[in-house]
């Protein structure tokens, strides 16, 4: 039986995937990119299971030529995570934020979206790949995260909200200024 990241790698473009990569010491890790140029920026994912793969969900066009967008529902997070390892499946979202001024129910918004854009994904699954329990929502543990304060000199600290559980963008995890723009994959999952 053909496994939902298969699917997934044959669905979604390789320029729209990011890859689990081997550094010289044999240790697994990812590299997420946001932007382009000087204002561009990575955060590196330490750790991530192997069967692993990231969706730029933000490379999707905005659908403003249908939607009105006057609830944000134009809106995308960054990423989603699409994890297995020996336990669990999991569907993580993320945005990656430069500053730290960004309003919070913006952020939701963006993970909202996010989280339509794999329902999207789900139904075309389901439909055009006849897979029934294509990324099936009972199957996958969820988790929501931002990343704030990338990159900057200001937050030598490195501050975190931790919710109880972080499995909805109205109670996500925020992971302020990682040291080295680099984040253990363990940490996303707060388990």
């Amino acid at each position: 039986m053909i496994s939902d990241l298969d699917i997934l790698r044959k669905l979604v473009k390789d320029d729209a995937l990011v890859f689990v990569q081997m550094n010289q010491y044999g240790k697994y890790y990812m590299e997420l990119n946001e932007g382009k140029g000087e204002t561009g920026y990575t955060i590196k994912l330490l750790n991530p299971p192997e069967d692993t793969i990231a969706i730029k969900a933000d490379m999707l066009p905005a659908l403003t030529g249908i939607f009105q967008n006057s609830k944000g529902e134009c809106k995308r997070a960054d990423f989603v995570i699409i994890s297995m390892d020996n336990k669990n499946y999991w569907l993580i979202y993320i945005e990656l934020k430069r500053g730290k001024n960004d309003r919070e129910w913006e952020i939701i918004q963006q993970l909202q979206g996010a989280a339509c854009f794999i329902d999207y994904c789900r139904s075309i699954g389901r439909t055009f790949w006849k897979v029934s329990k294509f990324l099936e929502s009972k199957d996958y543990k969820q988790r929501v995260v931002t990343v704030k304060n990338i990159g900057t000199d200001r937050c030598p600290s490195r501050n975190t909200r931790k919710p109880a559980l972080h499995d909805r963008p109205e109670n996500m995890l925020i992971i302020s200024a990682p040291p080295q723009q680099s984040i253990q994959f363990k940490e996303l999952l707060r388990v």
